[in-house]
């Protein structure tokens, strides 16, 4: 197998751009996101929508992650806080994973019985929208820079559409057949995939690779390659 060549460190001024344009899209990302939860928890209580209410606690969630991406590029020197921030990402993961799970199993056992919301449909499919065009473009801007915090921080984003989209099928199934456990269980994979995200930002190096090579298009070609018989995952 032919090992992912390692891409070309960009300039200092080519990463000051880089470093510029992901404090711009974790403001927008907090942003929307506190937005999405003031509407999703408002309208969830009103429709006593478990899912609703799930999801703007799920917003909450991303605006940890991306307020952790967002503290590490206020520094000067944004690699010395990059575990800290995967770290601190990979807790928003297991929160959100805690969250969904427990919307979830709520949801099932009939302790909540959402009615229709216009208003959250609206939002589901807004943020269905909005929310893959953030994440591709952090991601593939945290993949030049070479920023594994950023790109972990993408996947955040990305769980979000997935949730999104759960939200979306759920609250339509709900209000048309009157099938109120779809939702919740669909929910349950995101959760797993969330915690499956959270390890692995929480591994931070998957393989002993320089960073600029973990956040190649390839990741498992890299990792497959990259790896050393005796390596600690974990270990900077």
């Amino acid at each position: 197998m032919t090992a992912t060549p390692a891409t070309a460190a960009p300039s200092p001024a080519r990463r000051l751009v880089l470093a510029r344009r992901i404090r711009w899209i974790v403001a927008a990302t907090i942003t929307y996101n506190v937005i999405e939860a003031v509407i999703a928890i408002g309208a969830g209580a009103i429709a006593s929508s478990s899912a609703l209410i799930g999801f703007g606690l799920d917003s909450i969630v991303e605006v940890l992650s991306a307020a952790a991406v967002a503290w590490q590029f206020a520094g000067p020197d944004p690699a010395k806080r990059e575990r800290r921030a995967l770290r601190l990402i990979a807790y928003s993961f297991f929160g959100l994973a805690a969250v969904v799970l427990f919307d979830s199993v709520r949801s099932l056992a009939g302790f909540a019985e959402a009615e229709h919301s216009t208003v959250g449909i609206a939002l589901a499919a807004v943020s269905l929208a909005i929310m893959p065009a953030l994440s591709w473009f952090e991601r593939r801007t945290g993949r030049e820079l070479g920023s594994a915090s950023a790109v972990a921080d993408s996947k955040q984003t990305l769980i979000c559409s997935y949730l999104s989209a759960v939200l979306l099928v759920g609250l339509l199934l709900n209000s048309l057949l009157g099938w109120s456990w779809a939702d919740p269980a669909a929910a349950l994979v995101i959760a797993a995939f969330a915690v499956r995200e959270g390890i692995e930002a929480w591994r931070g190096d998957v393989c002993c690779t320089p960073v600029s090579q973990l956040v190649a298009e390839d990741d498992d070609a890299a990792c497959a390659d990259g790896c050393a018989p005796d390596c600690d995952c974990c270990a900077r």
